[in-house]
């Protein structure tokens, strides 16, 4: 059992310059409570100790700090200072509004009434944007609902969209119910994010924890163990892989670096957080003692037992043009095991810019500074594209994004997006990933990435490429000719410049493509030319005209037949995907509509029940 270090000081070495964690269950639930309050406590006394921010001048005091201080109870009169100055030049959107309702509830008692007064007013002053996205407008109308709820009963003429506060209280309720109840029914469009989960939880934990309707509470309170059960469900030794609706060119390499890494480190300790404990993750920490997440799910993200296979259902992005479909379905595989894991959608269109269709990721002790994973993708750019999923004017477009964050968005060596012309099948650990790509397509080619940490990479003359990341010994069969070259990398979302971050990508400019890849533990085989040898001779059969087809037998016996435009066939059997689930697996369950979670580990279960809004934990008779 993992033993308690001594308290966290502002001094004390912050756990993202520490050892990672050993990753030992805790079985003793007080014991568990104390490290996840210890680890809270460590990003309270970070942020508010901060040396960049924390000075004898005021001004260097942001929100985040401000937020932390008062959740401690320090420098309150300071931090009325700067909110005052704050708002006099406030922000709009979703990104300014959760911050500010954090301050104002954490500061209820504590600010001076000038600080208070200032807040209120820019809720009249200034005029806030919803934003475009499922995240954005879930912040936006969770923040709308509880600075609402903070001032009831006030005209319309003192808040900015010309609502009183129960007309706003209303339209936000509305829209929460409404998000939730698609959530549970039909899935997220915003399924498995490597970041965008805080703008996710960090919500639902401010609804959990002020709303003063009990309703609301306790929709939070469930919807925050709905997603942290797909998050500890979803990960290797803490760390999410794909597939991922929306992620990034940082965290699809380096799997461990996003902010989903701070979630699985502070609510289960079992990796680093990320530097600065993901920027966003400090306003969880400032109301996190509100939240214990459950026995249950606390065992799934660190008691893994034997290998497994979990099949659910998700949503694309809401599509505005070229659709008859408002959101399609998302049809998500992944299997995990101890030493590596292989996730994938079926591929085509899902977020036309961030999002990851498919990837194997192997276990690392330590992940930091580690592209523990291998995919392969087409480098999709398109103004149509843009034009489905966004609502602005297309003139902007396709240059304009590159401008906004998404740097790599028009590069034909980029390793983030979905294409209309990939279509993906996984069965256990094989992967075929099929491309049909038209004539006169921007960057008609694909893209594999190979990691830096790969060792033992052989390009085999059968056409095979062998190698081994960490435990894992992988196979990579390209279907057409291919060469490499080096991976150069976007530093962040407004980086100008891409530079060599070690790793390569084989490229293969052909439109009718594929690949197969097919993973197996080390621990199966007496050595690296042993998996060799039983993967050349495993029966292969492929042809690219007239679309790309593969016939294969995998090292578990399964007889693949997949053809681009057709339905899979695993043994002679086609795949019916209309029978899939919301989830299912021996981890999580749900119907499609059911509004009704299980989660189960060994003989626990905990079933969340939004027809009921009840929470039923129960231990299960062998």
């Amino acid at each position: 059992m993992a033993t308690l270090t001594t308290a966290v000081t502002v001094s004390a070495q912050p756990a993202f310059d520490a050892p990672a964690p050993s990753g030992e269950v805790m079985a003793d639930a007080s014991l568990r409570r104390a490290a996840y309050l210890q680890r809270v406590n460590e990003v309270l006394e970070w942020k508010a100790g901060d040396r960049r921010v924390a000075t004898d001048d005021p001004a260097n005091l942001d929100m985040a700090t401000i937020a932390t201080k008062l959740a401690l109870g320090q420098d309150v009169e300071q931090c009325s200072a700067r909110v005052i100055e704050i708002m006099k030049d406030p922000g709009t959107g979703p990104f300014w509004m959760f911050p500010n309702v954090c301050v104002a509830y954490l500061g209820r008692d504590l600010l001076s009434a000038e600080a208070k007064a200032a807040m209120r007013d820019t809720w009249r002053t200034t005029r806030q944007l919803r934003g475009d996205t499922e995240n954005h407008w879930v912040m936006y109308y969770a923040s709308l609902y509880l600075i609402s709820e903070l001032y009831p009963n006030e005209a319309a003429d003192t808040w900015y969209n010309g609502r009183s506060s129960s007309e706003n209280l209303a339209e936000s309720r509305a829209f929460l119910l409404d998000w939730m109840n698609t959530t549970t029914t039909v899935g997220q469009g915003e399924f498995n994010p490597t970041h965008y989960i805080g703008e996710y939880a960090i919500p639902m934990l401010f609804l959990a924890s002020w709303s003063k309707d009990p309703e609301m509470q306790q929709r939070g309170h469930m919807m925050l163990d709905w997603l942290f059960a797909e998050l500890a469900n979803n990960t290797l030794s803490g760390v999410l892989r794909g597939p991922n609706s929306r992620t990034d060119e940082g965290s699809v390499i380096e799997r461990w670096n996003a902010l989903a890494s701070y979630f699985s480190w502070i609510l289960f300790g079992n990796t680093p957080p990320t530097k600065g404990y993901g920027g966003w993750g400090i306003y969880f920490a400032t109301v996190a003692k509100n939240y214990e997440v459950p026995e249950v799910i606390y065992r799934i993200a660190t008691d893994r037992q034997g290998d497994y296979l979990q099949r659910d259902r998700a949503r694309t992005r809401r599509r505005w043009r070229y659709s008859d479909e408002l959101s399609p379905p998302v049809y998500k595989t992944n299997y995990l095991r101890h030493d590596y894991a292989v996730g994938s959608t079926q591929g085509g269109r899902i977020d036309p810019i961030q999002s990851h269709a498919w990837d194997v990721t192997w276990a690392e002790a330590d992940p930091r500074g580690q592209h523990n994973t291998l995919f392969s993708l087409h480098p999709h750019s398109s103004s149509v594209a843009m034009q489905m999923y966004f609502v602005a004017y297309p003139e902007p477009w396709i240059k304009g994004v590159t401008f906004e964050g998404k740097p790599s968005y028009d590069s034909p060596d980029k390793v983030v997006g979905s294409s209309p012309y990939e279509q993906v099948f996984q069965d256990l650990d094989t992967v075929i990933a099929l491309y049909n790509i038209p004539e006169g397509t921007r960057f008609p080619h694909i893209n594999g990435f190979f990691s830096k940490d790969l060792v033992n990479l052989t390009e085999d003359k059968s056409g095979w490429i062998f190698a081994q990341g960490g435990q894992a010994y992988i196979a990579y069969r390209p279907l057409a000719g291919y060469h490499w070259i080096p991976y150069l990398h976007y530093s962040g979302g407004w980086a100008k410049e891409k530079l060599p971050l070690g790793g390569q990508l084989l490229t293969s400019p052909h439109l009718q493509n594929g690949t197969i890849v097919q993973v197996a533990a080390v621990s199966e085989f007496k050595s690296f030319d042993e998996f060799k040898g039983a993967i050349l001779a495993l029966p292969l059969e492929f042809s690219l005209a007239p679309e790309p087809s593969v016939t294969m037998t995998t090292l578990r016996g399964h007889k693949l037949s997949f053809t681009y435009g057709q339905t899979p066939m695993v043994n002679g059997e086609p795949v019916d995907y209309s029978k899939w689930k919301l989830f299912e697996g021996p981890r999580l369950n749900a119907e499609i509509g059911g509004r009704k979670l299980t989660i189960t580990h060994g003989s626990l279960q905990r079933i969340l029940d939004f027809n009921t809004l009840t929470i039923a934990d129960s231990v299960i008779q062998p």
